[in-house]
């Protein structure tokens, strides 16, 4: 014998009336329902920050944003005035150290495009003119270009130059451009940047052809 369908939840019973619950009206006053009260309580608490804040700011005694940055009061960096104290090894914009002579240490080696995971550092390596003491074992970067968008601050680059050529101690990050080619960084403006103590050689000196410290050792100069 089949058995009889289930009857659906959802499907009005037959036969019955369906009773239904009626939730009364909350009464509200005049002076509920025109929110006045509330909007003014609201204005109150506003206005009493914002005139300690702006009291506060006028004669200095602003919460420091970094170390009382749980304090009461504005504690919001007012970027660029106020800037966030960036620890020792951040990894900033890059920039070209120099040499004496305030050419780039860069020997156009391709050791740092090779190593950059992103692929954002463009060279062009070129030769020394004829009668240079380092035609003929050095090069140089006669075109030199980051796209800091493309970039993702490993320090690859830095890691893997052989030179100390590159660095990314400037302790600053990339302004807010409106367009993609003012991100386009070239050797130029590369070398214009310094590190945080102002210097734009490099830490580690290194001995050129010329220097009473060179050891001699060039192509010319080989027994072989």
């Amino acid at each position: 014998m089949a058995k009889a369908p289930a009857p659906n939840p959802w499907t009005k019973p037959r036969g019955e009336a369906i009773k239904l619950k009626v939730i009364p009206r909350p009464q509200r006053t005049a002076e509920v329902q025109s929110y006045v009260p509330a909007f003014l309580k609201g204005m109150s608490i506003t206005m009493r920050h914002f005139f300690k804040n702006t009291k506060e700011m006028v004669l200095g005694q602003k919460p420091d944003p970094v170390l009382e940055g749980l304090e009461e009061g504005i504690t919001t960096i007012n970027y660029p005035e106020e800037k966030r104290p960036y620890p020792e090894r951040f990894r900033g914009l890059h920039r070209l150290t120099l040499r004496q002579d305030d050419s780039p240490r860069c020997v156009a080696c391709l050791c740092c495009s090779t190593a950059c995971p992103a692929q954002c550092i463009h060279i062009v390596a070129a030769e020394y003119p004829e009668g240079d003491t380092r035609r003929g074992y050095e090069r140089y970067p006669s075109s030199f270009v980051i796209d800091e968008l493309r970039c993702i601050f490993c320090g690859f680059c830095v890691e893997a130059c052989p030179c100390d050529a590159i660095r990314m101690d400037t302790g600053m990050h990339a302004t807010a451009y409106d367009s993609r080619e003012q991100f386009i960084y070239k050797r130029e403006l590369l070398m214009s940047f310094t590190g945080r103590d102002g210097s734009r050689e490099t830490a580690n000196p290194r001995h050129e052809p010329g220097d009473e410290t060179h050891p001699g050792v060039t192509r010319e100069h080989m027994e072989h």
